[in-house]
Order: structure tokens, then C-alpha cells, then sequence
């Protein structure tokens, strides 16, 4: 621990702040009880999230300044996802080789610079370019933020700790689209520099709030010597709660992240005949219900167990495509005027809403149990390729059947889909490592109790 103290008494002002700013952030109730580390990571969450937010929407408009196709301009969000996907691994190793707060950092600085960059772009190719560039910061961000995350917290806090983590995403993506429109007012190209900005502040939170001494000492604590690697991500995939998590992560990013975000706006405005402001009424609806719900998924993954809370989200994600998919049916039926298609088109988004929460927590709970502590990253980057990948078949997949057939096509593959997630889940073992008390001993009645000292 001397490495520790050096660090943290050379700076004391310094070390005063970060424990008076990490005493405060820990004692909202999602923070509550954990460690500091947490409250960090879920505010630099905050910060990259509210400068996606506002970027996000005014992407595809920026790219067709350029003379472009629909599909073209799409691409300028494909390939940001694709890079992620891409190198995921590569950013899996690099955790383990140089520890979470470096690669966290420098992915950080890379989506940073690469953003302020595209906004200057002149060209299509360059805005394609340096936007496939910030998918690879965006892919060592992620990995080294949830490996470092899942190590840092205990087994019966991995659950709250992956929901405050989701909660400071959740709650820059609603505040990020909601101030959008000013900054678009501004200039086109200008979501491109508050996004940069965000995301340097988000390193800078990252090297001043995260002590590397602290880091290291933990790692001390669970360290067993340089393993394969490769070897421990052939045990995690023989592991049926780590298959789990990865079925439930694939069909969340597929759903929530692929079809969902590209396919619900034209429904409502194709299908069910409303304004667009509508499909924002309905992700809004989403978010709320998913804001309340991160608490208690939380503590459901942390005490009654990750199969339990990994059913409910599994569970509430099919029902939520299945009456997605009669909202369309509705409409088709009763024709777009009716009301009935809009209501379950809302009820739609709340369940799944209510779904994301605790997937959101449970399945990152589920790898923290299989990595034990120890760095895990390429355990992690392979379970984040698996959303990247659903994000990526998701559009693709949804769009190919809306085409050719409808848009309930669509949504009920994404339901049908959603199914297989649930038999993985009902086949897993339970992996939380509930704390238990020790036993009472026998005392024998004929002894006289012991003198108070």
C-alpha cells in the first residue's frame, strides 16, 4: 500500500477533492455503498453519452452536404460501430498489457481528436475516415471502462455498479439530444467540437480522478501470474452463464441498438401516420421507465441472483417486439387513424424500456463473476462484440424485411430472436457469490460465560 500512500500524500489538496467529490457522488442511491471508482466511471459515462447525444441526430444531415445516397450517409454511423466490432479484441488485449486507466484514457483522446478533425472534413471520405477512427477509441473506452468496472466491486455489487454505469449513459443520451437543436441552431458542423469537448473532459476526469496507485493495489490483490489469455476467454465460453450474457447482449444490441433505433421512427411516421416527434415520445417513454427500473435491477442482480434479473430483461425484450409487432398489425387493421396501434406502439417501448434495465446490469454482472476479479479484457471485448454485431445485423436485417415484406416482418423476427436468449438463460447456473455468515458455535451450557474485558 506505500505505493499508494506516496501517491495520494504527494498531492493532498488533490487527494482532499477527489475524496470529497467521490463521497458526495457515492452517496446518491445509485452510488450508494460502492466504490469510488464507480462514481468515476459513471461520470465520464455522462459526458461521453450527452456529446454522442447531441452529435447523433445531426450525423446523417452533416454527410449529405457531401451530395450523398441515403445508404452512404448511413454509413457514417455503420462504420463507427463496425471499428468497434473490428477492434474490440485488439482493444481486449491491450487492457491486459497496459491496464484499464491507460487504454480508458487514450481511447478517450482518440474519439477526442478524431471528432474535432471530422468536423473539418471536406470531403465524404474523410468524414468517413475519421469517424471509423473514433470507433476504434470508442472500442478501447468501452472494453477498459467495463473491465475495470467489473474489478473494482465485489461480487453482491457487480449488479448496482453496471446500472449506475448504464445511468450516467442514460442520463447524458436524453440530456445530450435535448440541447441538439441549439447546437445544430449553431452550426452543422458544430456537434462535431461540443462532442470533442465532452470527451476531453471525460479524460481529463479519467487522469485526475482515478488513482493509478489504487488500481495497482487491487490488482496485487487478485493477481495470479500472466495467464493465457486466450486460454481464459476457451473457459469463459464453456461457461453456460458466460454463453448466457453473450446470447442476451447479441439480441440487446440487435434489438434495442439495431433495429429499434433505425426502424421504429419510419413506423411511425410510414405506418402509423404521425409525426416524427412521436417516435422522440416513445424513446423518451423508454428511457424514463429504464431510469426508474436501474435501481431496483440492480440490487435484483446483486441479491436475488443474475439468472433471475437476466429473465426478467430477456423476458420483458420479447414481450416488448411481440406487441411492437401488433401496434403494426393494429394499424394495418384498423387503419393508421385508429388509436389502438399508438398505444401499443407506446406500451411497446415502455416494456422494453423496463427490459434494458436489467439487461443494462445483469449480463455485466455475469462476466464480472466469470472473470473473478482479476483483468479480464479480452473476456470483456468479447462480450461487447456481441452488441457491436447485433448493432451491426440489426439495421440490415430490419431494413431487408420491411422492404420485402412489412414492417410486423420485422419486428417479429426481432421477437422471434429475443426467444433464444431465454433458453440460455433458463439452462445457466447461478453465479452470484452470495456473502454468507459464519457459523455459530456450540457453547456448552455447563461452562460459565466468559469475563468482559
Amino acid at each position: 500500500m506505500s505505493g499508494q500512500q506516496d501517491a495520494e500524500s504527494s498531492d493532498p489538496q488533490q487527494s482532499s477533492l477527489t475524496q470529497r467529490l467521490g463521497g458526495s457522488m457515492r452517496r446518491t442511491p445509485l452510488l450508494k455503498g460502492l466504490p469510488r471508482e464507480v462514481a468515476v466511471l459513471t461520470v465520464i459515462a455522462f459526458f461521453v453519452a450527452i456529446g454522442f447525444g447531441i452529435l447523433a441526430p445531426s450525423l446523417p444531415i452533416f454527410a449529405k452536404t457531401f451530395d450523398v445516397n441515403a445508404l452512404q450517409a448511413s454509413a457514417v454511423i455503420s462504420v463507427f460501430a463496425l471499428m468497434r466490432f473490428v477492434f474490440a479484441p485488439v482493444a481486449g488485449v491491450l487492457v491486459d498489457r497496459l491496464g484499464e486507466r491507460l487504454v480508458l484514457t487514450s481511447g478517450l483522446l482518440i474519439v477526442s481528436v478524431s471528432s474535432a478533425i471530422a468536423g473539418f472534413s471536406q470531403t465524404y471520405f474523410q468524414l468517413i475516415a475519421f469517424r471509423g477512427i473514433g470507433g476504434i477509441g470508442s472500442s478501447m473506452f468501452t472494453v477498459s471502462a467495463m473491465a475495470l468496472l467489473l474489478r473494482v466491486v465485489e461480487s453482491n455489487q457487480r449488479g448496482r455498479a453496471a446500472g449506475a454505469f448504464q445511468g450516467g449513459f442514460l442520463l447524458g443520451g436524453v440530456a445530450g439530444p435535448a440541447v441538439g437543436g441549439i447546437v445544430v441552431a449553431i452550426s452543422i458542423r458544430a456537434p462535431f467540437f461540443v462532442y470533442s469537448a465532452s470527451l476531453f473532459v471525460a479524460a481529463l476526469v479519467t487522469l485526475v480522478f482515478l488513482s493509478r496507485a489504487r488500481l495497482l493495489d487491487r490488482e496485487e490483490m487478485v493477481s495470479e501470474g500472466n495467464a493465457n489469455k486466450l486460454q481464459e476467454l476457451r473457459e469463459a465460453l464453456s461457461n453456460k452463464a458466460y454463453q448466457a450474457a453473450l446470447g442476451t447482449n447479441l439480441i440487446s444490441g440487435f434489438v434495442t441498438f439495431g433495429l429499434r433505433s433505425s426502424v421504429v421512427p419510419l413506423f411511425v411516421v410510414e405506418a402509423l401516420q404521425r409525426g416524427p416527434s412521436l417516435s422522440g415520445f416513445g424513446f423518451l417513454a423508454s428511457a424514463a421507465v429504464q431510469a426508474a427500473m436501474l435501481l431496483p435491477a440492480g440490487r435484483m442482480a446483486d441479491t436475488d441472483g443474475r439468472r433471475k434479473a437476466l429473465l426478467f430483461g430477456s423476458i420483458a425484450t420479447a414481450l416488448g417486439m411481440i406487441v411492437l409487432t401488433a401496434s403494426d398489425i393494429a394499424a394495418n387493421g384498423l387503419g393508421s387513424t385508429a388509436l389502438l396501434g399508438t398505444v401499443l406502439f407506446f406500451a411497446s417501448m415502455a416494456i422494453q424500456g423496463f427490459g434494458s434495465a436489467f439487461l443494462g446490469s445483469a449480463p455485466s454482472a455475469v462476466v464480472g463473476d466469470v472473470m473473478g476479479g482479476k483483468k479480464g479484457g479480452i473476456v470483456v471485448a468479447t462480450f461487447q462484440m456481441m452488441s457491436d454485431l447485433g448493432a451491426i445485423i440489426g439495421p440490415l436485417l430490419a431494413g431487408l424485411l420491411v422492404d420485402l415484406f412489412d414492417f410486423n416482418w420485422a419486428f417479429a423476427a426481432g421477437a422471434a430472436l429475443a426467444l433464444i436468449p431465454i433458453i440460455l438463460v433458463i439452462r445457466m447456473p447461478e453465479t452470484l457469490q452470495k456473502l454468507r455468515t459464519p457459523p455459530i458455535k456450540d457453547v456448552d451450557p455447563e461452562l460459565p460465560p466468559a469475563p468482559m474485558t
